[in-house]
Order: structure tokens, then C-alpha cells, then sequence
């Protein structure tokens, strides 16, 4: 292989290499904490109060299914003795079923597709949206390439303040933020 078909190829390698790091060089990043800003939006009360109802009515139905569940082992324990066999299975079964209904009773309202998550989901998009359309509005005029969240789904484990653009963000939604108590 000679020199003159390598030395183009390494050219443009190093053209592209240099290029790539020019670029990143170029990138402006940001980042805001999504969780401090939904918190100081005065819809969000509200919202995590409907919330808080609605979930403490289901955790009371919980409690009332909890307590006939152990009422009825507890009745079983004392007249276990006293049962045949077949009465002793109807039991149990009695019991088993209870749990089931529980269960399934917990998985609707709390499971991962469960009515909480459904109805928090409804509530916090429109203020998710408001926050979104603030960081973009930002993003564009101040030219950041990147803004990441570093709330917690997201860890930045170093990050210098002056990118941080939460305070910015609250100023687009129109929060003041020199009556934020830290």
C-alpha cells in the first residue's frame, strides 16, 4: 500500500476529528431542577392536594380490607379446631380470595397503570407543558444546544451554577424569585 492513498484518508480523519471537537467546543449546555420549579408553581398545591384526597380515600378502603383480613384469620386461628375439613378449606379459600380482592384493589389504584398515577399524570401535564414551552422559549433565545433536568430521574454529578437556568425559568412563568425561600 503506498503513502499517497493513506495520506488522503488520514487527512480526512483528522479533518473530521478536529471538526467534532470544534463543534462540542461550540455546544452551549444548561440545566434546570424541573422538581423545584413544579413546586413553587401555585397550580402544583392544588394539584398534589386532590391528589392527597383521593389517594387517603383508597389507602382507608385498603385499611378496611387489611382489617376484615385479619379478622378473618384471626376467627380462623381460634375455630380452626372446630372445623372440618371442608369447612376448614371454604376458610381458607374465604381468606385467599379476600387477598386477592386486595391486591387487585391496590394494583388499580396504585399500580404502575393504576388510576393515581393516571389522574396525577392528567392533572401535571399542563404545568409540565408551561415548563417545557418556558425552557424552549430560553433554550432558543439564549442559543443552548443542550438543557437537561437534574431532578431525579436525572444525575448531574458536577455541574457549574452559571448554567443553571431554574431561576430563568421561573421568571418565564412568571414566579418571582426573590420571594422564594430557599
Amino acid at each position: 500500500m503506498s503513502y499517497c492513498k493513506i495520506y488522503p484518508f488520514t487527512f480526512a480523519l483528522l479533518f473530521l476529528v478536529t471538526s467534532a471537537v470544534t463543534a462540542q467546543q461550540n455546544q452551549k449546555f444548561g440545566y434546570i431542577d424541573s422538581d423545584f420549579v413544579l413546586e413553587r408553581m401555585p397550580e402544583y398545591s392544588g394539584i398534589e392536594q386532590r391528589l392527597n384526597i383521593l389517594s387517603e380515600a383508597w389507602r382507608d378502603e385498603l385499611r378496611e380490607m387489611n382489617n376484615e383480613i385479619r379478622e378473618l384469620e384471626e376467627d380462623f386461628e381460634t375455630r380452626e379446631i372446630l372445623y372440618t375439613e371442608d369447612i376448614r378449606q371454604e376458610k381458607l379459600n374465604e381468606i385467599e380470595a379476600k387477598k386477592r380482592e386486595r391486591d387487585t384493589y391496590t394494583e388499580q389504584k396504585f399500580g404502575p397503570d393504576g388510576e393515581y398515577f393516571q389522574q396525577q399524570k392528567e392533572l401535571l401535564e399542563p404545568i409540565q407543558r408551561k415548563i417545557f414551552d418556558a425552557v424552549n422559549k430560553i433554550a432558543i433565545r439564549d442559543g443552548y444546544d443542550f438543557v437537561f433536568d437534574r431532578s431525579e430521574d436525572f444525575r448531574i454529578l458536577y455541574a457549574r451554577t452559571e448554567w443553571n437556568l431554574t431561576e430563568e425559568v421561573l421568571l418565564e412563568l412568571g414566579i418571582d424569585v426573590n420571594r422564594l425561600g430557599n
